[in-house]
């Protein structure tokens, strides 16, 4: 369904990012999707495709690609080493930066929107905070959002947790919760960390399933409706 395109950001550097459009052409709005530690892989990929079978027209940027580009890794122990070491050669702000050029393009096809999981969970916190032009943000078990949890979004968004996640802390949701009262926190019973991933032994179709559900309303309510 999607092709692997060129994107520019407003420093000059030059990336790759997946792009998905409806399969009848009509994008009912945009959506940025940002990566985990995994590079755009066939999961990424494959959420786009999902986004863009819903009426969106879903952009991937390849963040990674300012240190290594075509960065694709598996779920073991060696592309999560590899993974943690890439993006620990990354600062938060450069990121941002592709983000905020892939918004650009998405909105192309109306509002924007912007999802991410693990690291990206965390980017799409932080882009929403800080970057115009997002209408909505749903962010997955971001582990660095409670070092941002003082920042406050431009926007609607929603934040998805795994209840037995072993890599965020249950305190760090709390106090999260507790500086964004009205924010909508969702700890998800049964998952742990990487639960709406289908290429990780922690996928929980069920929990993914209700979490996309949560999602793709905030996305329809806030992006489609007039």
């Amino acid at each position: 369904m999607g092709e692997t395109i060129t994107l520019n950001a407003s420093d000059g550097h030059t990336f790759a990012a997946y792009c998905a459009d409806p399969p009848d052409g009509t994008a009912r709005a945009g959506l940025v999707v940002v990566q985990e530690i995994f590079g755009v892989n066939a999961h990424i990929r494959g959420l786009c495709d999902r986004f863009a079978e819903a009426g969106y027209r879903a952009i991937a940027p390849a963040l990674f690609d300012r240190v290594e580009r075509g960065v694709e890794l598996a779920y073991d122990d060696e592309g999560t080493a590899r993974g943690r070491e890439i993006r620990g050669r990354l600062d938060w702000r450069k990121p941002l930066l592709d983000i905020d050029a892939a918004r650009n393009l998405a909105a192309s096809a109306g509002r924007v929107g912007i999802v991410g999981y693990c690291w990206g969970g965390s980017l799409a916190w932080l882009a929403a905070c800080r970057l115009a032009g997002f209408a909505a943000t749903a962010c997955y078990y971001g582990g660095q959002i409670i070092q941002f949890a003082e920042e406050n979004p431009r926007c609607p968004a929603i934040l998805h947790f795994g209840a037995q996640d072993s890599l965020i802390p249950l305190d760090d949701v709390g106090r999260i919760s507790a500086a964004h009262p009205d924010l909508p926190i969702l700890v998800h019973a049964g998952a742990g960390h990487g639960f709406n991933c289908d290429a990780r032994d922690s996928y929980r179709p069920e929990v993914a399933a209700a979490a996309g559900e949560r999602t793709l309303r905030l996305f329809d309510e806030t992006l489609t409706a007039p």
